[in-house]
């Protein structure tokens, strides 16, 4: 008998060797990549801190931040008013129940907006991170 030399097999050999082909071109440009990395990045990272160099940045985003902390506060207390005003004139029990939950949930917003700057300044300084260096993102 003859070899039979059909056009499937010898297009599933073509697309064996091809998927090997593609299989080593990502292994080569990950080992690039990771090479680049390795030596391309040092010299960036001996650059200073654009944020702290800058003449009033950090001033400025200190402010933002104590702008919005400032804002939540005044937004929680809003919020918490109203929803005990219009919790007096509420007739039924689910009514009360969501009101109540958004309650909560306007405390739950607030004490994470204002536990956020502390935490970033104390573990950004802790972990090295340039914005923790010359910001303190505290709001009082």
């Amino acid at each position: 008998m003859s070899q039979d030399n059909t056009p499937s097999e010898t297009a599933s050999n073509r697309a064996d060797s091809q998927s090997t082909a593609a299989s080593r071109l990502p292994k080569q440009a990950m080992l690039i990549v990771v090479l680049l990395s390795l030596f391309a990045v040092e010299p960036a990272a001996a650059q200073t801190n654009a944020v702290c160099s800058a003449d009033n940045l950090p001033s400025m985003i200190e402010g933002f931040f104590q702008l919005t902390t400032a804002l939540g506060i005044v937004g929680l207390a809003v919020v918490w008013q109203a929803d005990s005003l219009i919790e007096m004139f509420t007739i039924t029990p689910d009514q009360k129940k969501g009101l109540k939950r958004h309650k909560r949930s306007a405390m739950k917003s607030t004490v994470v907006l204002v536990a956020l700057g502390p935490l970033y300044t104390v573990a950004g300084s802790m972990m090295g991170l340039p914005l923790a260096q010359c910001v303190d993102l505290a709001p009082w």
